[in-house]
């Protein structure tokens, strides 16, 4: 089936079976394709997926078990009182669901993930792992010379890795890939926020979580392919609220939670879901130095997370405001993991800023296998009706 012939329901089936393919099927086929090939998992929130690509390997999303895996073995190796992902992924490396993948980076998001990190190392001694600091200090001279730094370190494991020295023309032409691809998510999420009955964010994750998941230029003409027939589909528009969902960056929620919100009468206009490939949201320059242009991409032109820090001049939560007015949002949903630190400390910091802007807002926890989901449509549908009524 051409491109063009593609129907929504085509696109969105091929990204659910990808979406709930716990074996990764689709990275084992590409594996095995040619000889040599190698898969690196990478954990949210962000990596430098062009490094990966330049390298020659499948970067490939890791971001949990989700509600279809029972985590029995992860368990045993951390505390109950930290959030789930660590505990699936650890659960999905120990009952050999990651046995072909060839390296794991660990982006620094919180101290849980960095335990991951030496963990998944104790346990996997044969895979190579990184763990990936990120800066926390955003002056250029500073921060962005710490982050080339570390990208040198990246790209040395991945050349001792694979065997292959990685040079500037391939990173720049990953970039290329990459600022392509951020390019159709931007007007993906741009086409969601101007006509969102069109383009569901129950679906819009799920093509969202399978590039992450694909090679970058298959993920590319997906996402042409879903533009183009998300935009030609007759869909009816309901009277439903605009509203924006924040806290979510790191594990992920169950499809069913998304799916609630919309039930209950929301469109999902804005979203720090899968942030991985807008992190960056301007193009990464293709001239000069790549290393150098990544780093300083990051540092100048990267998004607001919990588990970055806020720079001197800037308040949480200003960031928030101004998405949420840029996409017309009407209010926001601050739906977190359960002991997800970094959320639950920013959350009276970003939700009071937005009090005092008169924006209106909700707050729940989740957990990545959360079951009853009645509670929180209720929830939701309660928030949504007192925005039509008193807003």
């Amino acid at each position: 089936m051409s491109g063009k012939n593609k129907t929504v329901a085509d696109i969105v089936a091929v990204c659910q079976e990808m979406f709930e393919d716990l074996q990764f099927n689709y990275a084992r086929k590409w594996k095995a394709a040619k000889p040599g090939r190698k898969v690196i998992g990478f954990l949210p929130v962000y990596s430098p997926l062009e490094m990966i690509h330049a390298a020659g390997c499948l970067p490939l999303g890791i971001f949990g078990g989700g509600d279809q895996m029972e985590v029995i073995h992860g368990d045993a190796y951390y505390q109950s009182y930290i959030c789930r992902i660590p505990r699936s992924t650890i659960e999905l490396g120990v009952t050999g669901r990651l046995d072909f993948v060839d390296g794991m980076i660990f982006p620094f998001v919180c101290d849980v993930i960095r335990n991951l990190s030496g963990m998944w190392k104790l346990t996997f001694p044969n895979v190579w792992s990184k763990f990936f600091d990120t800066p926390q200090n955003y002056i250029p001279s500073i921060g962005g010379t710490y982050y080339e730094q570390e990208l040198k370190e990246l790209k040395e494991g991945l050349e001792n890795l694979t065997g292959r020295k990685i040079t500037d023309e391939d990173i720049k032409a990953s970039i290329r890939l990459y600022n392509e691809n951020r390019r159709l998510v931007r007007e993906v999420y741009a086409f969601r926020a101007k006509e969102p009955w069109k383009a569901p964010t129950s679906e819009v994750y799920l093509l969202m979580r399978a590039g992450l998941m694909m090679d970058v230029a298959e993920h590319n003409q997906m996402l042409l392919d879903y533009l183009a027939a998300a935009k030609a589909e007759d869909r009816p528009k309901r009277d439903n609220v605009r509203i924006a969902i924040y806290g979510s960056f790191c594990e992920q929620p169950p499809l069913n939670l998304i799916k609630s919100i919309e039930m209950a009468g929301c469109y999902v206009v804005e979203d720090d879901y899968a942030l991985n490939n807008r992190f960056l949201m301007v193009d990464v320059p293709t001239d000069g130095d790549p290393l150098a242009a990544l780093s300083n991409t990051y540092i100048e032109n990267s998004v607001e997370t919990s588990c970055k820090y806020v720079p001197d001049g800037k308040v949480k939560g200003e960031y928030h405001v101004a998405q949420v007015k840029a996409c017309g949002a009407e209010g926001v949903i601050y739906a977190t993991p359960s002991f997800c630190d970094p959320a639950l400390l920013d959350r009276p910091m970003i939700c009071g800023k937005l009090s005092a802007e008169g924006i209106p807002y909700i707050a729940f926890k989740y957990a990545e296998n959360s079951g009853q989901m009645q509670p929180i449509r209720e929830q939701a549908g309660t928030f949504a009706d007192s925005i039509k009524l008193w807003s």
